[in-house]
């Protein structure tokens, strides 16, 4: 299940701006992922009753679960990919996600509660990052939203690629088996044999989400964010949305002890 991103203690400005601007938080990615972050915890209470406590909630299931899925981990990769442009360090952001995410697989490995996390949200977020980090160093990030708009379209088309397949619906094709035969390719977005995780986005097609953030984002931290981006203020949400990794780390033990699970 979807990760929030931290982001950095302070977003920047545009550039050139002044030191005291600069300071500002984006008041629009606080409300927007403290939004989100409650909505995870919600949708891991509902996981957690159904499918580990045996609770009747007949309702949770899809469609209804994977468009509320969805709709989490979408936005938390458009976010962080907004907010790319305006880290002080990718790298460091991206290397610290990587360690955030080998202790959640150790962690639900060793409590065993439901199938390990390999693979999930935060090391999505942590290979998106720096694949982000290496296209500034080479100066070749998206910008604008033309670019914006065929990587989500890219996106969409490949979504299917984890279960075999590219394309939507009628205009779909199924890959050639053989290929998910392959051992050591579930990072990527080609799960092998006996793969199998408890929260499972890899970094194709998801980079794909994240660079149409980052996308959008460099082109709107060379124009300026509008004023009421910088503004948006909604006292919980931009509170959840400060503290979204942490709220991500903890919120699972907590509800596994709140439903009697652990």
């Amino acid at each position: 299940m979807p990760a929030p991103s931290p982001g950095d203690a302070e977003h920047g400005g545009s550039a050139g701006a002044n030191p005291a601007v600069q300071r500002r938080r984006i008041g629009i990615f606080d409300a927007v992922r403290g939004l989100s972050v409650i909505s995870m915890v919600l949708f891991h209470l509902c996981y957690d009753l159904r499918f580990l406590a045996g609770a009747g909630l007949a309702w949770f299931a899809p469609p209804l679960q994977d468009v509320w899925r969805a709709s989490i981990s979408w936005t938390f990769l458009f976010v962080a990919g907004c907010m790319c442009p305006l880290s002080r360090s990718n790298l460091r952001r991206g290397l610290g996600y990587g360690a955030v995410a080998v202790a959640i697989y150790l962690a639900t490995a060793l409590a065993a509660v439901d199938v390990p996390i390999s693979f999930g949200i935060i090391y999505c977020m942590s290979a998106c990052t720096l694949v982000a980090w290496a296209l500034e160093r080479l100066r070749c990030m998206p910008t604008g939203p033309v670019l914006a708009g065929a990587l989500f379209v890219c996106f969409v088309l490949l979504l299917g690629l984890p279960s075999g397949t590219v394309g939507i619906g009628p205009l779909s094709l199924a890959l050639p088996r053989s290929l998910y035969e392959v051992p050591g390719l579930a990072w990527l977005g080609v799960p092998g044999p006996g793969f199998s995780s408890g929260d499972y986005y890899p970094l194709v097609p998801f980079v794909l989400m994240y660079l149409t953030g980052a996308s959008m984002g460099s082109w709107l931290r060379e124009r300026g964010y509008p004023g009421w981006s910088w503004d948006a203020q909604v006292p919980i949400l931009n509170f959840a949305g400060r503290h979204a990794l942490l709220v991500y780390v903890v919120h699972q033990p907590v509800l596994l002890l709140l439903t009697g699970v652990a």
